[in-house]
């Protein structure tokens, strides 16, 4: 609670607040790696709002990780199964094929068109269950996508709340780089603003002025 209540306060107080030059310097390097990290993974939409914490990102990150893996595991087995069934099938065809040239009687008498007939059916249908299995192993990109989703708007959140505490903890002597009106602090409704940070190229241009 103490914590939140810090944070809360934060570009609400008329005094910037005062940290040594180090915590400010870790505080932009970190700031500065999550931007230039989000912009490599073309993460840049604007997302409203965070209900999770980073603890559960890693676990929500780690659950993608492991559902895309049983995904391309059960694809793999199931293209597998088919190739053989598709063998079986080719192969079966061959032998069709020459015991008819050699005697289509026979062949037919012997029940061996039948029998072969009826073994096309039963790997087709085998087949079939694969590519059905395949499609249902697809299911994974929606329940990924919204665990995406969730840890993408952490992340922009997670960034947002680096920006504005970066600009609240400016050193005085570096202040005069900034834009006078970024530092007025966070603005809870920028639509229609000119004068807060709103978007990623004002996030690159904030940290440059700053040395990050």
């Amino acid at each position: 609670m103490h914590t939140e209540h810090a944070l809360s306060q934060l570009g609400k107080a008329d005094e910037p607040l005062m940290v040594s030059p180090e915590v400010f310097q870790q505080l932009g390097t970190i700031t500065r790696v999550l931007h230039d990290t989000m912009q490599q993974l073309g993460v840049m939409p604007k997302l409203q709002t965070a209900s999770e914490g980073l603890p559960d990102a890693r676990s929500r990150l780690t659950y993608i990780a492991n559902k895309t893996a049983d995904a391309a595991n059960k694809v793999l087995n199931s293209v597998d199964k088919a190739k053989a069934e598709h063998a079986h099938i080719s192969a079966a065809t061959n032998e069709m094929a020459k015991a008819i040239m050699a005697d289509p009687v026979k062949a037919v008498a012997s029940g061996m068109v039948f029998n072969f007939v009826k073994d096309v059916e039963k790997s087709t249908g085998s087949i079939d269950q694969h590519l059905t299995d395949i499609m249902m192993a697809q299911d994974f990109h929606d329940l990924t996508g919204q665990v995406v989703a969730k840890v993408v708007t952490l992340a922009n959140d997670l960034e947002d709340s680096l920006v504005k505490l970066l600009v609240s903890v400016v050193p005085p002597d570096q202040r005069e780089k900034v834009d006078p009106s970024i530092l007025q602090g966070p603005v809870v409704s920028p639509e229609g603003r000119t004068d807060v940070v709103t978007n990623q190229g004002e996030v690159d241009d904030l940290l440059a002025s700053l040395g990050f």
